[in-house]
């Protein structure tokens, strides 16, 4: 279970009015344990950690909670120090003790390492490359296959499982960024800034990453090369699978589902299936979101545009100042505007906005019609044999009808096995005959009564066997 000893009430610090704080704590301590400028033969002790999260106390802001206690924390001190007792409490940090100095180190514990490394990603600007996965999945394979190394085997399976997680990734960011810029753009202040922000999007994530991903190491390009290596695995010697199949028991024995089926065969297969699920699923709901994202900054270019051209020219401000005017300044401001208007203008035309309209050249459309002449003579008997087909199984209610009603003859009762078959389409109808019965023969006026007499008709010439029915004339309007 997750949620057991120190960890019952594991997000509780992220759930305060403290929160942002929190975090800010949690990374800056991320930043001094695992960055490239952490001494890593260093522990950090409790004062360090209480200087740490001091400085992220000072950054991050105050959210708004539903306790009010403004006053709790005199100091930045006493906060980082409340701070550090609640991540120990609840899992997050771990208390170490030297049993020489009785000193007191921090150190993260493994799950709250964890989700301290996505809460720093979430927010990072570090350059990361995710769009090599496919091609370390291609290397790995072709290591696997050459040196028979069951760890390259492993690396391929987990670069795999990261390129649906990529894609899945990305796609979340894009349709993110599309929100923001519909939210920004709403707010005529704000338009400036959602411009900056996008082309800045395009330039530093969309150009190095995207891009690549669609061209140089798109997944359609090495999934033709990923099935050749994973088609020269499956073809080795089975002494060489029997060997990687003993090494992979031993090293992943989380991946035996069943004792009788092969790890090497179950991995080999999850790869090409995640493979054809990121070519022909994950690929084009990619590019569905990127043209979608790219409508949305259209639609920011035309708002700046509109934007720009607007600004001198603010109507619903000049109608606002007109609504504010008595009767006799209105009456004088808006003569004065007919005046305005009224008088003739004399002006010259730039030759610079006179061009002539270029005329297109329709294509010819060539409109004859082409005789196909007779067809042959195998042809038409083929034509022949089908209608001829089709009509001899044909059966429709009319013809149902006229058979029973020349079987009864002048009663009004039969037994189903008595009904006589004197050639196919008696056959057809006896077969069908029951479906008189149905609500549409009724709609039509012809109303038949089946009851089943529970013997069933055997030694018929064309019937092993079938049910019996006594059917029973009610009703015939167009008798």
């Amino acid at each position: 279970m997750f949620f057991a000893d120190q960890r019952l009430q594991f997000f509780k610090p992220l759930t305060s009015k403290y929160r942002e704080q929190i975090v800010e704590c949690l990374r800056l301590l991320h930043d001094r344990l695992y960055s490239a400028s952490a001494d890593y033969g260093e522990s950090l002790k409790r004062e360090q950690v209480l200087d740490i999260f001091s400085e992220a106390l000072e950054r991050a802001p105050l959210l708004e909670g539903d306790d009010d206690d403004q006053g709790r924390f005199r100091n930045n001190r006493e906060q980082a120090g409340w701070v550090l007792n609640s991540l120990v409490d609840h899992g997050w940090l771990e208390r170490q003790v030297d049993q020489a100095t009785f000193q007191s180190t921090y150190p993260f514990s493994r799950l709250g390492r964890l989700f301290t490394q996505s809460l720093v990603e979430a927010v990072g600007h570090s350059v990361r490359t995710r769009h090599r996965n496919t091609r370390n999945t291609l290397n790995a394979l072709s290591a696997f296959a050459e040196r028979g190394e069951v760890y390259d085997l492993l690396d391929a399976y987990e670069y795999s499982e990261r390129i649906i997680a990529d894609f899945t990734d990305i796609i979340a960011e894009l349709e993110e960024r599309k929100r923001q810029l519909v939210r920004e753009v709403e707010a005529q202040q704000l338009v400036q800034q959602a411009s900056d922000q996008f082309f800045d999007f395009m330039e530093r994530r969309f150009q190095p990453d995207v891009s690549i991903r669609l061209s140089a190491d798109s997944v359609e390009k090495h999934r033709d090369r990923i099935h050749d290596v994973l088609r020269r695995i499956r073809h080795k010697p089975r002494e060489w699978k029997a060997n990687a199949e003993r090494e992979l028991r031993r090293l992943a024995p989380d991946l035996i589902v069943d004792d009788s089926a092969s790890v090497l065969w179950q991995l080999l297969d999850t790869i090409d299936n995640r493979l054809r699920n990121a070519s022909e699923i994950m690929l084009p709901a990619l590019r569905r979101t990127l043209q979608s994202f790219t409508k949305r900054a259209d639609i920011l270019i035309r708002q700046l545009s509109y934007l720009q051209t607007q600004q001198h020219n603010d109507i619903v401000g000049l109608c606002r100042e007109l609504s504010a005017l008595d009767p006799a300044s209105y009456e004088q401001r808006m003569n004065a505007a007919g005046d305005a208007m009224a008088r003739l203008r004399v002006e010259l035309i730039d030759p610079a906005q006179v061009r002539l309209r270029e005329r297109q050249n329709r294509q010819p459309v060539q409109s004859q019609m082409d005789d196909p002449g007779l067809p042959d003579d195998q042809t038409l008997r083929s034509l022949a044999v089908s209608q001829l087909l089709e009509r001899a199984f044909h059966i429709n209610a009319s013809g149902m009808r006229d058979y029973l009603r020349s079987a009864l003859g002048d009663g009004r009762r039969i037994n189903s096995g008595d009904l006589p078959i004197r050639d196919a389409s008696d056959l057809l109808a006896v077969s069908h005959v029951i479906a008189l019965g149905s609500a549409d023969q009724a709609a039509a006026g012809f109303r038949v009564k089946i009851e089943p007499t529970g013997q069933p008709v055997t030694g018929d010439t064309y019937f092993n066997r079938r049910d019996g029915f006594i059917i029973e004339l009610e009703q015939d309007t167009h008798a």
